[in-house]
């Protein structure tokens, strides 16, 4: 597969650009060899600048739910645009998403736009602390909630220690009041409160663990952290930037019969553009600067393409859910278990998890429940499974510990195909590497 552009691009890149890239794991450091510079997308293909092109399950790290170059969101994207790109004013479109996403959304009784999942989950938790006056966050291990200072957190020597920076630049002093914990481990949780209870403001989570592969929440552990964090009047917070109108209309809440005090959004609210939000209880985002002490701004904050974009795709997910849904849901099993049969038949140990439109893919016998749990899964076949699938023409994400997305434009031809192509490169990877 020739690859000669996309190399000359990275080489460029590199030079003025940190790693060539600007998000890390496009430089393809997990995985070796030449990341590929994208030149176009359509429903669930990718062409790249040398003219190869790919079946995609990467779909923008999980925004292109509909596809690439959805009509829905292009023409809403480029009437918007007809308007202005900008107005540091605010517009109708963001009263329609707001409205939209609380009807679709029951938790939401309020709902706040800003410009990505991390300035999203950073301003739910000042909201929490605003409303709470406490200081302390509880977070997971393997959950991402983006790089602001206080997520960018490991664990401590115990489950009651201050947590310590995991990221150069990022000061102890911040550092110390996240407690971050095994994920999965209610009675960690348990123990945290019982010490700890009254200083402790929220309780963040990835209600579906997609940030680590997909790793699925046990029987228990979301209904334990509603029930505890109910106790002790801290906030329970989902971080369904992922998981949110993916999973479904009203994302992992709705899946799991669980509400949540606030969520936290992004990616298919924007349609493909830059965008993320946060919202939940009344109360709670009543303490929001103009009406509250908590301050948070933003200058593109209802940038109008992207609400435009989100709109237009949510009311798609509203109008045709059950068939948008129905469609993902059925792929993403086909998916998974085509390729767990296949493993199996060539001797490979793989574990798949899934919901509708999320797969992890890990190389390994142990089922996978927790970040210590990723510990078993083999990096080294996971490289040699990524590029033997990227030669045959399919693109899965450049790192072993990231999800898989489906889209509605995903066929049975292109998963039969997928696993067509993954039963000769699971053969492969019972040999030798060269």
């Amino acid at each position: 597969m020739e690859v000669k552009k996309s190399a000359a691009l990275f080489d460029r890149g590199k030079k003025v650009i940190p790693g060539g890239v600007n998000s890390p794991v496009r430089a393809f450091l997990n995985v070796g060899g030449e990341p590929r510079f994208i030149e176009s997308a359509e429903g669930c293909r990718l062409k790249d600048v040398d003219g190869n092109t790919y079946i995609d399950y990467v779909c923008s790290w999980g925004p292109a739910i509909l596809g690439h170059l959805a009509p829905v969101a292009i023409n809403a994207v480029k009437n918007a645009a007809d308007n202005g790109l900008s107005f540091g004013a605010p517009c109708e479109y963001e009263v329609e998403i707001a409205e939209l996403i609380c009807k679709m959304c029951n938790h939401v009784e309020m709902v706040r736009m800003v410009n990505s999942g991390t300035e999203a989950a950073m301003s739910a938790v000042r909201a929490a602390r605003g409303f709470t006056g406490r200081d302390y966050i509880v977070k997971f291990e393997g959950c991402y909630h983006g790089h602001a200072d206080s997520m960018l957190v490991a664990a401590g020597s115990g489950a009651l220690t201050h947590g310590v920076p995991d990221s150069a630049g990022v000061p102890a002093g911040v550092a110390k009041y996240t407690l971050t914990l095994p994920y999965n481990d209610i009675k960690a949780v348990e123990k945290t409160f019982s010490v700890m209870g009254e200083k402790i403001a929220a309780v963040i989570v990835e209600p579906v663990a997609a940030n680590m592969g997909v790793v699925l929440p046990v029987d228990g552990f979301l209904e334990g952290l509603r029930q505890l964090t109910g106790k002790h009047e801290a906030l329970l917070i989902f971080d369904e930037v992922i998981t949110g109108f993916r999973l479904g209309p009203d994302g992992a809440t709705g899946h799991f019969g669980i509400k949540p005090d606030l969520s936290v959004f992004g990616k298919i609210i924007g349609g493909g553009m830059p965008v993320g939000a946060y919202g939940g209880r009344r109360d709670v985002m009543s303490c929001i600067s103009p009406l509250g002490a908590v301050y948070q701004a933003g200058t593109l904050s209802g940038n109008p393409l992207a609400m435009a974009a989100g709109l237009a795709v949510l009311r798609e997910l509203e109008r045709n859910g059950e068939k948008i849904y129905g469609h993902i849901g059925a792929m993403t099993d086909r998916l998974a278990t085509g390729l767990s049969k296949a493993a199996k038949e060539a001797g490979v140990s793989l574990q798949t998890p899934w919901l509708t439109g999320l797969m992890g893919i890990f190389f390994t016998d142990v089922r996978i429940s927790s970040y210590a749990d990723i510990k078993h899964s083999d990096k080294e076949l996971y490289t040699r499974f990524f590029h033997g699938m990227l030669d045959k023409g399919i693109y899965f994400a450049p790192s072993p510990f990231e999800a898989a997305f489906l889209s509605y434009s995903h066929s049975e031809e292109d998963i039969d195909y997928t696993i067509s192509a993954a039963k000769k490169v699971f053969v492969s990877l019972c040999q030798l590497p060269v």
